[in-house]
């Protein structure tokens, strides 16, 4: 199947630059030491350095701490509601292929309400960056344990400790299907902002688990700055064995590209679907009868 190439950083015209500051949308209102400030400098950083034309960029939020990151950012954003934004970012990629899309959203938007999104939009393999904010908490909603929070931990919603085990993202998505999977670390800007980079480059669904600490409700700041480590050269990121063991079994919290592969993208197949279509539509007629004779044979067979 031949692959549909698109511009996944479409650049400025020649003769057209843009700052960080000119990438920024309005002030921020995360809390002061939010993570999410991290991650929103790390792309801010990609834009620039790849001068990407906002015209041609749009950012998708859900509901959540996240949700109004697109209003952060000079682009096309769309605010959707709790748990949507991967159904909403697939339309507007399938509607206008042309554009860079990136879907953002917390670990209670898209592992709870939005989890049934998830193996879906990886299984079609749609073009777009699925960016989650994983602070292991919901933050908006004041306090409660979210499916990513730790057994045993305490919060105003659980006061004897959180009951269920907690998912793994990773995991989740590699087994899924996804054909790039990574983790960075709102500490880590500038690791961070080659992951994001390199995510945005891949042809394909791109899932990256960035651990945001939440200081007002979960502050995990110096937990995970003790466990977080970059993953190195002697990673195969086309391993998959390896990199299911690394996100289920690696001590501590490694960060990078877990798995990457290539594969034909949910517009690829529906490109070569058309083309089928129009190629039987204009050659040979369907014959009903010899299609009904086959079915019949296949029935006797089985009987």
């Amino acid at each position: 199947m031949s692959m549909v190439k698109t511009s996944a950083l479409p650049r400025l015209q020649d003769g057209v630059a843009m700052t960080p500051a000119d990438y920024k949308g309005i002030k921020p209102i995360w809390c002061p030491g939010c993570g999410d400030y991290g991650i929103l400098n790390a792309l801010i950083q990609v834009l620039t350095r790849n001068q990407v034309d906002p015209a041609r960029l749009a950012i998708v939020s859900g509901i959540g701490c996240s949700g109004r990151f697109p209003a952060f950012v000079k682009s096309y954003g769309f605010h959707g509601v709790h748990g949507r934004v991967l159904p909403v970012a697939t339309g507007l990629k399938l509607a206008r292929p042309d554009l860079t899309v990136v879907a953002v959203g917390g670990d209670g938007d898209g592992l709870a309400i939005g989890m049934g999104h998830l193996p879906h939009a990886i299984r079609r393999n749609v073009d777009i960056t699925y960016l989650l904010f994983d602070n292991h908490i919901y933050g908006l909603t004041k306090g409660q344990p979210s499916p990513t929070t730790e057994v045993g931990h305490k919060t105003h919603a659980s006061p004897y400790g959180v009951s269920e085990y907690p998912i793994n993202p990773l995991a989740m998505a590699l087994v899924a299907g996804a054909t790039f999977v990574a983790r960075g670390f709102s500490s880590h800007t500038r690791h961070l902002a080659d992951l994001i980079e390199a995510a945005l480059a891949h042809r394909g669904f791109s899932f990256v688990q960035i651990m945001t600490p939440c200081v007002t409700f979960y502050d995990t700041y110096k937990q995970w700055k003790q466990q977080a480590w970059e993953l190195g050269e002697d990673h195969d990121p086309s391993d998959f064995q390896a990199a299911l063991r690394l996100a289920t079994e690696a001590e501590g919290m490694p960060i990078g590209i877990f798995y990457r592969v290539e594969r034909p993208t949910l517009m690829d197949r529906l490109v070569a679907g058309a083309k089928d279509a129009a190629r039987l539509q204009s050659g040979t007629r369907y014959d009903r009868e010899a299609d009904a004779r086959q079915i019949d044979a296949l029935l006797q067979r089985y009987r």
